[in-house]
């Protein structure tokens, strides 16, 4: 009889929580988006323009956050080191491009969001590299 086996990488691995920090935060984000596009906007750097647009724009964003870090909940929560440590080091791509978004609209003078967006990828990809050296099974 062939056991299984045992799933070391869990709630007791720092990466996990490290992970479980970001995806719940993006979900967060995403909320916001949704229920306050002015509010999430402004916290991204780059404001709102008309109304309509303004919608448009925090409900995008705001669906793309959610589910992000849903996807990345689902593969923690069912304990998938390195489903996760693929998932969210693919990810990354979100606040490369979203800081270079800022880039382009607001200019070098936005520090502030550029390294905001900057320093949530270069996170992302430190946990990646943890998250990739979790011992899943032994």
């Amino acid at each position: 009889m062939k056991t299984q086996p045992i799933n070391l990488w869990g709630p007791r691995s720092v990466s996990y929580w490290l992970t479980t920090l970001v995806a719940v935060g993006i979900i967060f984000l995403g909320a916001r988006f949704m229920l306050d596009p002015e509010a999430g906007a402004k916290g991204f750097g780059i404001p709102l323009a008309p109304v309509k647009a303004a919608v448009a724009y925090g409900w995008i964003k705001g669906i793309r956050d959610i589910f992000s870090g849903v996807v990345v909940l689902i593969f923690l929560i069912s304990r998938q080191s390195r489903a996760t440590a693929i998932t969210f080091g693919a990810a990354a791509i979100i606040p490369i491009s979203d800081c270079l978004s800022v880039l382009a609209v607001n200019g070098p003078e936005d520090l502030t969001h550029i390294l905001i967006h900057g320093i949530t990828a270069v996170y992302m990809m430190v946990v990646t590299a943890f998250l990739f050296k979790a011992k899943a099974n032994r």
